[in-house]
This record gives C-alpha cells, structure tokens and sequence, in this order.
C-alpha cells in the first residue's frame, strides 16, 4: 500500500494528461465526421457549408488592416496556439520528462525517426519528378489526441509503459514536424518583417533571462510575434513555438522554500480543520492558491490553454478541413501517385520506420523496452502512428495550397489511411498478450 500511495502521484499527472488527449480524439472524429457530412449534404443551411470558410473577417486600426478568410484566421491564427502547447509540451519533455534523459529517450526518438524518414522515403519514391512531389512531409507525422484516443479504448490492455512511450514518440514527432514546415515549407521571406520577429524573439528570451516571471510580460510581445512572422512569410504558427521556447519553465523557488511553503499552508490549514465553523471550501483554495505561487510562467500557460486547444481549437481545424465533397473523381484519384503515397507512407511507412528502428535501437543496446511492453505491443503502437490527421491535414495545406488540385485526394487518403490505422492497431493491440512488469 505505502508503494502505491508513493507511485500513485507521479502517475497522476500522466494519467490526466492521458485522459484530455484521448477525449480530444473522440471529439475530433465526431468533428470531422460532421463535416464531411454537413459537406456532403443539400439540405438546409448544410450546402452554404464549405463555402462558409472563404468568408473574410477584416479587423483594421487606424489605416493598418489584416484581413483573411475564416479559414486562415484558423489555420495561421488559431492554430497558432496549438503550436504553443505543442512547444510548451516539448520543452517539458526535454527538461524533465521522458526526453530529459538520453536513456529514457532513445525508444522514442528513434522510433519516431523512422517514422519520418520511411513514410517521406516512400512518398517521393511514388511522386518523384511530379508536381506534387514537394508533399512528402504529409505522411510524417502522428496525431497524438486520435492514437492516445484508441489506446483509451483499449483499457487495462495495454501497459502504462506504452502510452509513455506513444506520447513521446508522437511529441518527437510534432517536433520534427515544426522543423519540416520551417525549414522547407517557407515560400518567399519578407526581410524587414523577419528581422522585426527575430528582434521580439530576442526580446522574449532577454525577459526570460532577466527573471520575468509574469505571463503578461509575454504574451502581448507573443501577439507582435505572431503577426511578424506571418508577414515574413514563415509560417506564423512557428511564432507558438518560439514564443513557448522563451516562456520560463522552471519553479523558481529552491526545494527548502517549497517545502517550508507547504509546511506552513499544512499548519495553516490543520488550525483551521480544529475550528467546527470552518468552510470545508478553504482547503481547496488554499491548495489552489499554493499550486498558483509555486508554478511557473509555462505550467500555468499550458494548464490554461490544453482544454481550450484539445477541445475547441483542434476540433474546430478538424470541422473546418475535412469539409469535403466526395465526388466518384475523387475516390478514382486515390490510385494516383498523390493518394498512394500518402497511403504507402502513413499505411506502411509508418509502423515499418517506427519499429525497425525502435528495434534497432534496442538491438544496438542503445534503448530498452518499457516495463510490461511487449514488441507486439510496440508494433500496434507503431501502426497506430499511422493516425495522421491534424499535422498531415496542416502540411496538405502549406505543401499543395489550398484549393489546390491535389487537396481534396490528399484530405481524403490521410481520413482513410487514418481510419484503417486505427482500427488495425486496435484490434493488434487488443488481442496483445498481458506481460507482467517486472
């Protein structure tokens, strides 16, 4: 019992975080779903629908306009925070998660460059000297809320250890992601505005470096950030990232101060349980209170915004993306060099690139696997890497263009190859033997 009671509270953050991502994945797919419905319906207001998106929303101040459709303001704006809480979710990791040592990360991290490597090596193998060729980084990347979505599903079948492992994997990813779009999704750059960015950035990371601890130091400077770097011509959901780099994460107070803080909350509140008119409320809020002084800039950040982002920025992507119209034309191009590649890439590429290496790496003595993991385990996890979606849809749009020729087979071969990855690495899992941590 005394291990348990030990273990249980170094589990439980995981576990939550676990739990908000799988519901995302739910939400997700009833998001896409109803698109791709309301898309491909006439009745009522449903035929305005995909039109609804080219809709222009213009906000100007003092002769300075911006002005986009709904779907940019999405895709360049909303999602903006998304890559903030994919940065905040990463520098975590790297400083004291499961990438903070080398050891514990050498599973992920090679598993998944092989799942970038191998889908993008497939890809081009079909589209080489196409005009769609510069898509590879479509098949690249795993869409974290719809895989942890199918582990949930799977219960007390699969070990902790697995989920671990699929959570880093999949941030590894999102990583590798964010460098593929900077480097090699950037069209044309404007100078004086990356200059301007580079310079807010520098600023960021100055007040970090200075001990500013309050998040309104940062945010206004990570909304001149944001609009810099989209008149650059970089993509201006990398301003998320940068911004989360110059965030402070660590607690800034020492280990005795911590400790003698909860000391005194602890007596404060004991003298307060022996007072029979006391209102049970004020132990939530003192709690409440001391997780909010001991916290820092980041962890706030990223409490505040993973709901907000899980459950409403994501799916509304999802809802504005996947409004497609399935005309027989369509489904013909799938067969073409476009659709196989996607297909191949996320199908094959990515549970092949995921395991070899990951068993390479093992092979080498570079890496273990997780207690209880077995290796078909890890090669159910690897098929469920082939979940693409969000990261694959956002390339689609950066790599063809939206309104593109090539966008709706692109669209419709990523929700396929998504589905049937889903489904394959559940029922692989599903039937996976139970292996005894050790």
């Amino acid at each position: 019992m005394a291990i348990t009671q030990l273990v249980r509270p170094l589990v439980r953050p995981f576990a939550e975080f676990f739990r908000r991502e799988a519901a995302s994945g739910i939400i997700l797919f009833f998001s896409a779903a109803l698109a791709l419905l309301l898309a491909n319906t006439s009745w009522g207001v449903a035929r305005y629908f995909p039109a609804l998106w080219d809709e222009h929303l213009r906000i100007a101040f003092n002769g300075w306009v911006l002005d986009k459709s709904l779907l940019h303001w999405i895709n360049d704006g909303l999602m903006t925070i998304f890559f903030l809480i994919v940065g905040l979710e990463i520098k975590r990791e790297v400083l004291e998660g499961e990438l903070s040592s080398l050891r514990q990360a050498a599973l992920p991290i090679a598993g998944a460059l092989g799942g970038m490597l191998l889908p993008a090596l497939l890809f081009t193998l079909f589209n080489r000297g196409t005009p769609t060729a510069g898509g590879w980084g479509i098949p690249m990347a795993t869409d974290i809320a719809f895989a942890l979505a199918a582990l949930q599903l799977l219960g007390s079948r699969v070990p902790l250890g697995l989920k671990v492992f699929l959570t880093a994997l999949a941030i590894v990813d999102d990583l590798g992601a964010v460098l593929v779009i900077a480097g090699f999704y950037t069209r044309e750059l404007h100078l004086t505005f990356l200059y301007l960015a580079v310079g807010t950035w520098a600023v960021l990371l100055l007040l970090n470096w200075l001990g500013a601890r309050s998040l309104w130091c940062y945010l206004p400077l990570g909304v001149l950030l944001w609009y810099f770097t989209l008149e650059s011509g970089i993509h201006a959901t990398l301003a998320g990232v940068l911004l989360a780099v110059a965030i402070p994460f660590r607690i800034s107070h020492e280990r005795p101060v911590l400790l003698r803080l909860l000391n005194d909350r602890l007596t404060y509140l004991s003298d307060e349980a022996h007072n029979s008119e006391a209102d049970p409320r004020t132990i939530s809020e003192e709690m409440e209170h001391l997780v909010n002084v001991i916290s820092s800039p980041a962890q706030k950040l990223e409490e505040r915004l993973h709901s907000v982002v899980s459950f409403g920025i994501i799916p509304l992507f999802a809802f504005a993306n996947t409004s497609l119209a399935l005309e027989s034309s369509v489904f013909k191009e799938l067969l073409s060099p476009l659709g196989l590649g996607i297909m191949a890439g996320l199908g094959l590429g990515k549970p092949l690139g995921i395991g070899l290496f990951a068993w390479a790496s093992v092979r080498l003595g570079w890496a273990a696997l997780p207690p209880g993991v077995s290796w078909r385990h890890l090669w159910g996890a690897g098929i469920l890497g082939g979940i693409g979606f969000t990261m694959s849809l956002f390339i689609t749009l950066l790599a063809l263009g939206e309104h593109s020729e090539g966008e709706a087979v692109a669209k419709l071969a990523i929700l396929l190859v998504s589905l049937l990855s889903g489904v394959v690495g559940y029922l692989l899992l599903r039937k996976a033997p139970t292996i005894s941590p050790l």
